[in-house]
């Protein structure tokens, strides 16, 4: 039963990652990437490693997310 987890989530984490590349919608690929690093931080959790994935989750899935979100606005308010 955990092996099935475990594979139901590397491939949640591939659908989000194919997703965040393909997607022409700079903001559907950036919340496409904030679910992939999402995931990829409960694969680490499911792995035993708590630690590693509360830093995936306040940096990559927060942090880089909300730069990407500010710099995309920013860029529309200069009508760049």
């Amino acid at each position: 039963m955990e092996a099935a987890i475990h594979i139901a989530m590397i491939i949640l984490t591939l659908v989000f990652t194919i997703l965040a590349a393909e997607l022409k919608d700079v903001m559907k690929a950036i919340l496409a990437l904030m679910c992939a690093n999402i995931a990829v931080a409960a694969i680490f959790y499911l792995l035993g490693a708590p630690y590693l994935s509360a830093f995936q989750l306040l940096i990559y899935a927060g942090a880089v997310t909300i730069l990407l979100l500010a710099t995309i606005h920013a860029g529309e308010e200069r009508g760049d």
